[in-house]
This record gives structure tokens, sequence and C-alpha cells, in this order.
């Protein structure tokens, strides 16, 4: 999230370092919104006093929602949590934020902690343990139907697509050279099975029977 929010506000200079620390006077959440959503907050871009942070925080949070579309019952986060430094309520609100408007962000699946409620009573301290998700069960979200990296690296970037085969070519050669092989493109020699089958042979520790399959196929049937 720290990497997200500088990536988004590097041209305008603004380098975050703790979560807790520098977002909870609205500052970096001003900036952050108006530079995903081009949302105009009337509020001053810089809060001094308490008072001041409290108002700025107020409105970032109502301008949050409605984005957003959340109700108050459903929101994890609250003026004073923020004002007062909570990590959870900082949190979930980048979250949330991230996921309206970044939804391609990589935000890794089942983050839980596990949170100590301390409660000062007549009888002497109360605590109870709960555990609270900052990210959702990937089995429940649509994280799984998205491109794997390997799908990414094709659509998204092509031009480190060779860097990848090299490195793959090495691999390949560094195991199937022990029987002197030698493989120089990946497309071609692998079409056969003839190498992807020594190849796993070399990874697994066994010798796959010559009578198994064609060395030197020579028809499509016989590379199937």
């Amino acid at each position: 999230l720290i990497e997200w929010i500088n990536r988004t506000l590097k041209e305008e200079h603004i380098v975050v370092k703790s979560l807790e620390e520098d977002l909870y006077d609205g500052l970096v959440l001003h900036h952050l919104l108006e530079n995903l959503g081009s949302l105009k907050l009337d509020v001053d871009k810089i809060a001094l006093t308490e008072k001041k942070q409290r108002q700025k925080l107020s409105v970032i949070m109502e301008a949050v929602a409605k984005c957003l579309q959340l109700e108050e019952s459903q929101l994890k986060w609250s003026v004073e949590s923020i004002l007062t430094k909570d990590l959870l309520s900082t949190l979930h609100l980048l979250v949330a934020i991230a996921k309206h408007f970044d939804p391609n962000l990589a935000l890794p699946p089942n983050v839980q902690v596990e949170t100590i409620t301390i409660e000062n009573t007549t009888r002497g301290l109360k605590t109870a343990n709960a555990v609270e998700y900052i990210t959702e069960d990937k089995e429940n979200t649509e994280a799984q139907s998205r491109d794997d990296a390997f799908d990414e690296l094709f659509s998204c970037a092509p031009d480190k697509l060779d860097a990848v085969k090299k490195v793959f070519l090495e691999f390949v050669n560094q195991h199937v050279g022990k029987l002197g092989l030698n493989v120089k493109d990946i497309e071609s020699q692998f079409s056969d099975g003839v190498i992807l089958l020594i190849l796993i042979g070399q990874l697994e520790g066994y010798f796959v029977n010559l009578r198994n399959f064609f060395l030197t196929p020579a028809s499509t049937t016989e590379m199937v």
C-alpha cells in the first residue's frame, strides 16, 4: 500500500514512510483521492490543528463513503480512528480506496491479523481476541479469474518476454545438457514432447524408458 501511494503521488513529491504517522491528518488522503478519483474536496490542503484535521477528515470520509456507495454501518473506519493513528482502520480505508479506484492492484488475499481488545472493568482487565480480515478471501473474489503472471507478461510486458525465454533456456540446458542435448528454441524444440519428457526425467531423477515414446517422432500422431 505504501508503494502504491508513493507511486500514485510521485509527481506531487509526496513520500509516505508510515501509514500510521503519515495519513492521520488527511493530507495524503486528500491528494490520493484527488489524484485517483479527480475529486475536488472543499477543504484546505494543510490542516495544522486537531480541530482542522478532524474537520478535513470528516469531508474526506464523506467523499469516500459516497464514492464507494457505503452506508455508515458498513464502514470499518471513522474520523476518530484515523485521527488517533489506528492502523487497522487506516488499512481498511486504504484497501477500500484501492479496490474501488485501482482494482488491478495486486493486494495479497486472505490477509488477517489477530486483535486483542482490553477493557478495564470493575473486576479488572477483560481481554477479548478476534480475527480481523484486511483483504478478502480469494475464493470469494474475482481474483481467481484474473490473469496469472504469464498472461500479464504477454499482454502487459511483451518487451520482457525474450528475457524470460532466455532464463528458461538456460534452466533447460543446465539440466538436459548433462545428456549432451542443447535447446536453442523453446517453441520448435518443445513441440514434439521429447525434450519435455527428458527434462522431467532429469528434474525428478528418473529415466523414462525410450520404448515408451518416440525419440525422433516423424508424425503428429507420434508427437501426441
